[in-house]
């Protein structure tokens, strides 16, 4: 959040506010706040790294998307790319390979540190401006598609994004993407001892909403339960194979805002979802 930002910021919690309104805020909130997040964030994230989630699941220990070397020979789609920092480590897995990286994302302002971090390494990465409900590739024209925390949570209708997947995504694609784990939503947001007591209802799905003191939204954050999940990518024509809960790693003492070791050692921080398009691969 910008000293701009902590300013205005009259309000903040659970809250009712319309899905257009809130649907907005994120590609403003994310404009002016890439550099701040990338400064706060940005090492542990690395340049060119592929970071599942702040307990620091890496790609190439994991390959969710499959293994590295044929992944990098596909065509590849990343949603909600941020500074496409997984793209680009991923783009540069195999540089003599036959596939395609795209890394997309609605920021300007996080795809202007895209380009700033592809001119400081020297490994520039293929990037567009889209919102993720609106994909603006062919259908069928990609092989894996995958988000970072990217996108979803900050959505009120993020079964469309699933579904602008499923479009985009050739049968048999694999979908891959991580998000907070639902039960976290029914404790506080603290990473400390404070975040171990349940304090609301699993099953209340408002968005966590930040107010200027006009009453217009600055920031918004979505909660789905896991059937919410499930329901969805379900209905967007995929078949999911795996669910992956990481456990917080011995000697992993960062923080990072409701993370960290106190909370990570009892409750899980991230859901990762492991898919793939119903279809003949």
């Amino acid at each position: 959040m910008t000293d701009d930002d902590r300013g205005r910021l009259a309000r903040a919690g659970y809250l009712d506010v319309p899905d257009a309104t809130g649907g907005r805020a994120g590609r403003s909130w994310w404009d002016a706040n890439a550099a701040d997040y990338l400064a706060e964030h940005g090492d542990f994230l690395g340049d060119v790294d592929f970071c599942w989630c702040p307990e620091g699941l890496r790609e190439v220990d994991a390959q969710l998307l499959g293994a590295t070397g044929d992944v990098a020979r596909r065509r590849v789609l990343e949603v909600g790319a941020g500074a496409a920092q997984c793209s680009r480590w991923l783009r540069h897995q195999s540089p003599g390979g036959a596939g395609e990286i795209v890394a997309t994302d609605v920021s300007a302002g996080m795809l202007a540190s895209a380009a700033a971090i592809d001119r400081r390494t020297g490994r520039a990465t293929p990037a567009v401006q889209a919102d993720a409900r609106h994909l603006p590739f062919a259908d069928a024209s990609f092989d894996v598609a995958f988000t970072a925390f990217g996108a979803l949570p900050f959505l009120p209708d993020a079964d469309r994004v699933h579904r602008e997947v499923a479009r985009v995504l050739r049968p048999g694609g694999r979908w891959v993407f991580s998000v907070t784990h639902p039960i976290r939503w029914a404790f506080p947001d603290d990473p400390g001892t404070g975040g171990l007591t349940a304090n609301r209802s699993y099953f209340d799905r408002r968005p966590y909403v930040e107010l200027d003191d006009a009453g217009r939204v600055l920031y918004a954050e979505y909660h789905r339960t896991l059937g919410d999940h499930v329901a969805e990518v379900a209905s967007a024509g995929f078949m999911i194979d795996r669910v992956v809960e990481p456990a917080w790693p011995d000697g992993h003492d960062q923080v990072w805002g409701g993370w960290g070791p106190v909370r990570g050692a009892l409750l899980p921080g991230t859901a990762i979802f492991v898919t793939h398009l119903v279809g003949a691969p």
